[in-house]
């Protein structure tokens, strides 16, 4: 069983189109939907978890591509700059725990093999000192 974590963008070209359901039934590839955000008419992001047999999978991306959709992998590069303070309002969002306080130091840790780029630590951090950066995925 291959796994990966992926974004999606979708131009406003093919928003109604069922795309992730043609994954499943023409790829059998399974699924878990972790943050969506399309609109009729308009730009589409969702980032997933994406999961089936590597041959499939790598069938299934180009598909995605075939449509329009640009693929990245998520949740590789997450950059704190020099302003964090350390704060941890970030912890106490991050749905996976992939952002947690190092103890005695206080220190805020980042561990990528659980991060699903939610994106939330960008929202939640007072010192705007988060960012998350996509990777393209290789076939």
């Amino acid at each position: 069983m291959y796994k990966k974590m992926i974004s999606l963008r979708f131009p406003d070209t093919i928003a109604n189109e069922p795309i992730v359901v043609n994954l499943a039934r023409k790829f059998d590839l399974t699924f878990n939907i972790l943050k969506a955000t399309i609109y009729p008419r308009k730009e589409g992001f969702m980032v997933m978890e994406l999961s089936g047999h590597k041959k499939n999978f790598q069938k299934g991306i180009r598909y995605l591509k075939s449509m329009g959709i640009r693929v990245e992998t998520t949740g590789q590069d997450i950059k704190r700059n020099e302003r964090c303070y350390h704060c941890g309002a970030c912890t106490a969002v991050c749905p996976t725990g992939a952002l947690y306080i190092k103890r005695p130091d206080m220190e805020v840790i980042f561990d990528n093999q659980k991060c699903s780029a939610c994106e939330m630590c960008v929202i939640a951090c007072p010192a705007r000192a988060m960012e998350v950066r996509f990777r393209k995925i290789l076939e």
